[in-house]
Formats: C-alpha cells, sequence, structure tokens
C-alpha cells in the first residue's frame, strides 16, 4: 500500500497528493538547485507506478520549481529570494481587493470560519508551537480568498500562498514575531466583522509589508 494513502482525499487524485509532496519538499529545501530528480526513485519512495510521478513531476514543470533538461532529466529550480520578493509585492497589489470583496460577499458562514481559525492562532500562539500557527495563518489567509466569492482571484492568491509557507515559518521563528503576527490577525478580524473597507484595506496592507520586509533581511 502506498505511503501517501494516508494523505490521500477523495477531492485530490494521487498525482496531486505527490506533487504537493515533492513541490513542498523543494520549497523546504530538501532538494538543492540543480539537483536531479530521479522518476523511479520516486515512484520507489512513494511506492507507487511511475505514471503518477511523471504526472506530478509536469505539473512541477508547469510551475516553474523543476526543469526537463534533454539529456540530463528532471532538475531542481526551485524559488529564489526574488522570487519571494516578487509575490509579496503582487500581494500587496491585491491583497486589498481581497478584503473589499470578502466584506461586500462574505456570509456569516465565511465569518465563522475566518474567526474559527483566529481562535485556533491565539490556541497556538499561547503553546509556542510556530509550526501549526503557520498552517493555519495559510488557511486564514485562504478562509478570506474564499469569501471572496471569486474563483479567479482565489485561485491566484491560493497559488502564492504555497510558496509563502516557508517563508512564514522562518518569520514566525523569530522572538516577537508570533505574538506580533497574532495581533496583525486580530485587526484584520475585527475591521472584517466591523465590515470596515478602508481599515481592512489598511491593516492587511500593513500586514503584508511587515511580511515582505521580514523576507527580504534573509
Amino acid at each position: 500500500m502506498s505511503v501517501l494513502f494516508e494523505d490521500k482525499t477523495e477531492n485530490k487524485s494521487l498525482t496531486t497528493v505527490i506533487f504537493e509532496r515533492i513541490r513542498d519538499d523543494i520549497l523546504y529545501g530538501k532538494y538543492d538547485k540543480g539537483e536531479k530528480i530521479v522518476e523511479a526513485k520516486l515512484a520507489e519512495e512513494f511506492n507507487v507506478s511511475r505514471t503518477p510521478v511523471r504526472e506530478a513531476l509536469k505539473q512541477l514543470e508547469l510551475d516553474d520549481l523543476v526543469e526537463n533538461i534533454p539529456n540530463r532529466g528532471v532538475v531542481v529550480k526551485g524559488i529564489s529570494k526574488q522570487d519571494i520578493v516578487d509575490i509579496f509585492t503582487i500581494r500587496l497589489a491585491i491583497e486589498g481587493i481581497a478584503v473589499e470583496w470578502a466584506i461586500e460577499r462574505m456570509d456569516q458562514e465565511d465569518m465563522q470560519k475566518i474567526k474559527e481559525i483566529y481562535e485556533l492562532m491565539e490556541f497556538y500562539t499561547f503553546k509556542k508551537d510556530v509550526k501549526k500557527f503557520a498552517e493555519l495563518n495559510t488557511k486564514f489567509h485562504e478562509a478570506i480568498y474564499k469569501a471572496t466569492k471569486s474563483r479567479y482571484l482565489e485561485n491566484v492568491l491560493k497559488n502564492y500562498q504555497v510558496f509563502m509557507k516557508v517563508v512564514r515559518y522562518k518569520s514566525l521563528e523569530k522572538p516577537g514575531r508570533l505574538e506580533g503576527a497574532l495581533n496583525e490577525h486580530k485587526r484584520i478580524v475585527d475591521a472584517l466583522m466591523e465590515k470596515d473597507v478602508d481599515r481592512a484595506k489598511d491593516v492587511v496592507i500593513e500586514h503584508v509589508k511587515h511580511s515582505k520586509e521580514t523576507a527580504e533581511e534573509e
């Protein structure tokens, strides 16, 4: 039985699960830039046939995380510091639109979901659990994107969240940053609950700017 079956859900194909696993390994530095990824070795590691691995590698190539070089095979391109800075700059341009549309279009269920995630973030801040907080941080922003009811905006920003994972984790490990990030999210929640579009835009842009500054220090 595949070791990936425990991660597989009804909404994800085996190829998608493998793609996400390799993608995260690349982003978290398991592979070095320029390192060759061997299809057969991965198939053996995941205990699957080579077909879903091959499809996953094609998707990673489309996402520009790997490159298929003639006579050499698939090698890691990874993501650079400049890539991260560029993503933050793009987020600064459109995160304000996301919170504005969320306020205009969200229902009670959307708001409740955001509040529940924030409350869990409070709990894991108290526990000093950086890993769990980072996971919830991603879910928090994705809940806002979902509340916009715009699948186009949601898809664009959710894709960027994937690349924020490693930066977010490193940032939250810095002294005082966990508590600071929690406070920033509390201000976002308050603005959303009060349906204050201008304040919501201000606080979310301030939050992204702070994250961008932290990334540039790395």
